[in-house]
């Protein structure tokens, strides 16, 4: 078996269509434009790269962008304030603090600070809350794109085996409950897994997000099964250069699957353009207009 190819990067590029034409009539209709604020705290060169690209697409798509770097020895009260003041400003429809944030401040301090109407990473309580009733207006990115890279593929996956390899705030614990929403039976799995390749090897779709170089080995896939690696590790690729792979064994397991997401050009080409999406739609509901459906 050879496995068939989901091609995340086509799947947002058609998406990313769809906002740019919505942020014209958006514009044209209502005079609104969706305002994305990004903090980034210290200088992070991989957190540097991240924000300096959801700035750039938030431009191309004809939002507004504002960012505001702080130092990296910047106090929690420091932080706190830049997002109250963002909570307070009506040109801003989104928040987004980059992640992981310095030790002196805490995560949790910043999260419970942040209004969640303007919460596009959908990371405070509220929102997390609000999902697991069923009742969330802004998804956590990567989860949200995982399924519609899903449903795109396989439509209706009522009863589906579904394993969650990883339980992290940001992406495992919103997308076992998008799973559970989509009516499939969800395992989540995690470092303290007993028999770890005997759970994936009952699942339907395997969703591997634990940030370890191809920990997921080919033969651990269920034959048939469709395989979404979220993962993102950059390894050592000689001669001084790097190369990006992802939490499963790319290879042996296209042997084995029905379809996979390969690394990169799969899962990773969503997250930015889902955030873009919340912003589009938490900028709609601050204003009190319906969001178009994207």
């Amino acid at each position: 078996m050879s496995a068939r190819i989901i091609d995340g990067k086509a799947f947002a590029a058609a998406l990313r269509a769809k906002l740019e034409s919505a942020a014209v009539a958006l514009r044209a209709k209502h005079n609104l434009v969706p305002g994305l604020a990004t903090v980034l705290v210290g200088n992070d060169p991989a957190s540097e790269v991240y924000v300096r690209n959801k700035r750039k697409t938030a431009e191309q798509l004809g939002f507004a962008s504002f960012h505001y770097p702080l130092a990296a020895d910047a106090g929690e009260a420091e932080v706190v304030a830049r997002v109250q003041a963002l909570n307070a400003d009506p040109a801003v429809h989104g928040i987004l603090v980059q992640m992981p944030l310095p030790k002196q401040v805490r995560e949790e301090a910043v999260l419970d600070t942040l209004d969640p109407l303007k919460d596009v990473d959908a990371l405070t309580p509220t929102n997390a809350g609000l999902l697991l009733s069923g009742r969330a207006h802004l998804v956590s990115c990567t989860p949200a794109g995982v399924m519609m890279l899903l449903k795109a593929t396989l439509g209706d996956i009522t009863g589906a085996d579904a394993l969650v390899v990883g339980r992290s705030l940001l992406f495992g614990k919103p997308a076992a409950q998008l799973l559970l929403a989509a009516n499939a039976t969800v395992t989540m799995a995690h470092s303290k897994t007993r028999d770890l390749p005997a759970q994936c090897r009952r699942a339907d779709i395997l969703v591997a997000a634990i940030g370890k170089p191809e920990f997921v080995q080919g033969d651990w896939v269920k034959p048939g099964a469709t395989v979404i690696d979220v993962g993102i590790n950059r390894v050592d690729a000689g001669g001084g250069k790097s190369r990006i792979i992802g939490d499963v064994a790319y290879t042996a397991a296209a042997e084995r699957a029905g379809w996979i997401t390969p690394v990169p050009g799969g899962v990773g080409a969503m997250t930015i353009v889902c955030l873009m999406r919340n912003t589009l739609i938490a900028a709609c509901a601050q204003r009190g207009i319906p969001a178009p459906q994207l």
